[in-house]
């Protein structure tokens, strides 16, 4: 039997409540120097003792009618995280009180982590703890001597709720996951504590840190902490790690596992041990966890932008592994990008059937490296073939395959966002990560995405190899143009890491670079130094890229001249100041023979009836399709209606047969009609993807 624990919303419940908040501030020591913020928090502890359990509990969804009293701007204490609130009446005036009320009281729980974070815990997060220790972890040496500190007020917290889980659950194992810098040292934390506590259990690692930091370690101080450190799909491992202690495997049948054996760090990697597919792995089983007791927090005035912490989503996988798998910056070499692996679109939507019937949430996040269009396409149609009520959005290329029809499927089986990666908008530059996309082309996507609703995040990179300033310049001014087409909702500007199992890092002098940390440390060697041909300090550009972008996505600003939010000289942009607009006029549009002809909408309603012009009269047909907003009608010849009637059914997304563009054309013609391309991309039919009607 295994059982999971989420250490992470305990510990943040525990502290945020009435109770914990006595104790954190009987913690603080008011005799030493604090900043101006830190007093008024201090100052003000009775009010935030008072209001913190109704909070947690509006953010929580139970307790909604409290965002009234929230907005009023009179019940919350307000500390220095409410300076930057200027903008709420434009950012909310569309999202609502509830929003507002989210936001808000976000700012409120932010005011209290800056309190904690001054007088209490510098390395306090809501969701990394002590980031900067797991980012520069080349070498273990640092994130040793801190685990030699005495337990903070933070780790004494985590470890009593530790202790009340090992104590209920009594394991042989405990397993921690470890996906990203920021979740490192609070695992080593309470690895020690199990260690120096209960020396019988034994420990393990796992997850996206280890996959790609931890893939050649050596320094032997790690198994002070940990007994086992897997890699890369954890079911193998695991399986085989718990035969291991249950003595009916030994050591040298353990899958993809770091173990110290006779006092060296050895890797083990049974070849026999094969792993799961994906159709086997299995639907996630969330039972263990308070699903109830999470918060829903709003910290950016940013719709888009508010999905990664608004709400609770069901993560579930298309396809393992990238279908593309070509970016020069990203780890393709690794099995998490490289093995590709997609998942049927039937077995999906059960394991979405499933999920829903455990949670009762019916938000999903597709947490894929980038969704496969064809694959995305097949599940949308599985989603409306079994009338699933359900919202979800996912990561994808912005690749030509997301067609005006296709984003229109996509939004009616319930995709509300996307999130891609417009990384550089340089086509040099893109060319060069081999990206396959042109920003002409992520343009008229974005385009089909928002027209369709569909919200739309990209994700931008500044900073890689051989990249000029003049490059970073017209990168800027072409995502300021998307946002004033009104084609991109919210993006977020990252700065370009090398790392050593990416083609940039595999092959360093293709691109002008040359590695600096050319020593391999003992613990974490995927992030590598290098200097770069062209000698510009990239980091100079972080503050102005940022603070415009933050602008841009509250709609605001997005007319000013790009050097005004830099405090050194920028060269002048070269991309005309129309590009986007231009671009945006040049639909490409050509519907392929073997396309699929798909019918999502209501059987319409047919008339037919005599038009006369001049003496002359002639009989037609008349279509009105009834959807949720509007109905939509068209006129054409008697002949082509009753075609037109008689394959509507046919083309039914209920029907199992698919009817390529080539099959209706031949249907067509058998029908004794002529000239079907002129009867089908003539305006009549052209109108009716808005009723369902859609090539994909």
């Amino acid at each position: 039997m295994s059982v999971q624990s989420d250490l992470g919303i305990e510990v943040i419940l525990n502290i945020f409540s009435g109770t914990g908040l006595e104790k954190l501030f009987a913690q603080i020591d008011t005799t030493s120097e604090l900043s101006p913020n830190a007093k008024r928090i201090v100052t003000l502890k009775n009010d935030y003792v008072q209001t913190i359990d109704a909070v947690i509990h509006f953010l929580q969804g139970k307790n909604p009618t409290l965002a009234h009293q929230i907005c009023k701007r009179n019940f919350l204490p307000e500390a220095g995280r409410f300076a930057s609130l200027d903008d709420l009446e434009h950012g909310f005036g569309t999202m609502g009180t509830q929003d507002k009320a989210k936001h808000l009281a976000t700012m409120y729980l932010e005011d209290l982590a800056d309190l904690i974070h001054e007088c209490i815990d510098p390395h306090f997060g809501f969701s990394r703890y002590a980031e900067r220790l797991g980012r520069s972890a080349n070498n273990f040496d640092e994130i040793y001597t801190a685990l030699g500190a005495p337990l903070s007020f933070i780790d004494m917290v985590t470890m009593s709720i530790l202790q009340h889980r090992i104590t209920e659950t009594q394991p042989s194992l405990v397993a921690f996951s470890v996906p990203f810098p920021g979740n490192l040292f609070s695992a080593f934390r309470c690895a020690q504590w199990l260690k120096q506590n209960h020396p019988g259990i034994k420990v393990a690692m796992g997850g996206g840190f280890p996959n790609t930091e931890l893939r050649s370690l050596t320094d032997v101080r790690v198994f002070e902490f940990f007994d086992f450190i897997t890699l890369d799909d954890g079911e193998a491992p695991i399986e085989a790690l718990i035969h291991y202690i249950q003595g009916s495997k030994t050591l040298t049948d353990l899958k993809r596992t770091f173990a110290l054996i006779e006092g060296e760090v050895r890797y083990i990697d049974n070849p026999s041990c094969a792993d799961y597919k994906q159709t086997n792995v299995g639907t996630p089983d969330y039972s263990d966890l308070p699903l109830d007791q999470y918060i829903s927090v709003i910290e950016v005035v940013n719709p888009m932008h508010s999905l990664w912490s608004d709400g609770r989503w069901n993560k579930l996988t298309m396809a393992h592994g990238c279908y593309w798998g070509k970016c020069t910056f990203c780890d393709v070499s690794l099995p998490y990008i490289k093995l590709y692996e997609p998942i049927a679109a039937q077995l999906l939507c059960d394991r979405m059937e499933e999920l829903v019937a455990q949670t009762g949430q019916t938000g999903f996040h597709f947490v894929d490296e980038a969704a496969p269009p064809a694959l995305m396409r097949e599940l949308a149609l599985e989603i409306i073939r079994r009338k699933m009520v359900v919202s979800w959005w996912t990561n994808v290329r912005f690749e030509k395959s997301f067609t005006k029809d296709l984003c229109h499927l996509l939004k009616a089986s319930g995709c509300i966002a996307v999130s891609g990666g417009l990384e550089v908008a340089s086509d040099r530059l893109l060319q060069l990560i081999d990206k396959g996309i042109t920003v002409a082309q992520v343009a008229k996507v974005n385009k089909h995405f928002t027209e369709a609703g569909i919200m739309v995040h990209a994700y931008l990179m500044y900073g890689y190899p051989s990249q000029t300033e003049q490059e970073t310049i017209d990168s800027l001014e072409m995502v300021r143009q998307m946002f004033a087409a009104g084609i991109l909702q919210s993006a977020f500007w990252h700065q370009f890491a090398l790392t050593a199992h990416s083609p940039v890092g595999l092959s360093p002098d293709k691109y002008g670079i040359t590695i600096t940390n050319t020593e391999k440390g003992g613990f974490a060697n995927n992030d590598l130094e290098y200097t770069d041909v062209t000698g510009i300090d990239h980091n100079n550009f972080s503050y102005g890229l940022k603070k415009s972008l933050h602008n841009y996505m509250h709609g605001a600003c997005l007319d000013y001249p790009l050097h005004k939010w830099f405090e050194f000289k920028i060269p002048k942009t070269t991309v005309a100041s129309d590009y986007i607009i231009n671009t945006l006029q040049e639909e490409y549009s050509s519907a392929k023979p073997n396309a699929k002809v798909v019918f999502i909408g209501n059987q319409p309603t047919v008339n037919y009836f005599t038009k006369s012009k001049k003496g002359n009269t002639w009989e037609m047909a008349s279509f009105a399709f009834e959807t949720k907003k509007e109905t939509i009608t068209i006129q054409i010849s008697k002949e082509q209606g009753e075609w037109f009637a008689g394959i509507l059914p046919l083309l039914s997304v209920y029907n199992l047969k698919k009817y390529t563009l080539q099959e209706v054309k031949d249907h067509y013609e058998s029908a004794g009609l002529d000239e079907f391309e002129l009867f089908w991309d003539n305006k009549p039919i052209n109108t009716l993807a808005a009723a369902g009607l859609l090539i994909l």
